[in-house]
C-alpha cells in the first residue's frame, strides 16, 4: 500500500487560492481528480431541491473541493505546515514523517 501525503482526518493548511491561511480537517479525499474537502474551508452554496419531510429545499452551504498542491499537513509535534517523507519503520511498514522535526506523523 502505498503512503500518501496527506489523509483523511488529517489537519492542514490551504497555502494557496482565495482561502490561503485557512486549516481544518480533512473530510474526503477525490483520488481520481487529486482533489480534498476540508471541514470549513471553500464554503460555496448550492440550491437543492426539496427531497420530502426529511429533506426540505433551499440553498444550502457545504464545503467544496481544494487541489491537493494547495494545501500541507501540520505536524502534530512542531505545529507548523511540513513536508512529508516517507521511513520505514521495523516491521517493515512504510510510515509518514514530517521533515521539518523527523517526527512520526502516523500512529503507529
Amino acid at each position: 500500500m502505498a503512503v500518501e501525503r496527506i489523509r483523511k482526518d488529517d489537519t492542514v493548511i490551504v497555502i494557496a487560492g482565495r482561502e490561503r491561511g485557512k486549516t481544518g480537517k480533512v473530510l474526503r479525499l477525490l483520488h481520481e481528480k487529486n482533489r480534498v474537502v476540508i471541514e470549513r474551508v471553500n464554503m460555496v452554496k448550492r440550491h437543492q431541491k426539496p427531497r420530502g419531510v426529511q429533506s426540505p429545499g433551499g440553498i444550502v452551504e457545504k464545503e467544496a473541493s481544494i487541489h491537493l498542491s494547495n494545501v500541507l499537513p501540520i505536524c502534530g509535534r512542531c505545529n507548523k505546515p511540513a513536508r512529508v517523507g516517507r521511513r520505514r519503520l521495523e516491521n517493515g511498514r512504510a510510515a509518514r514523517v514530517c521533515r521539518r522535526c523527523g517526527e512520526l506523523m502516523d500512529s503507529v
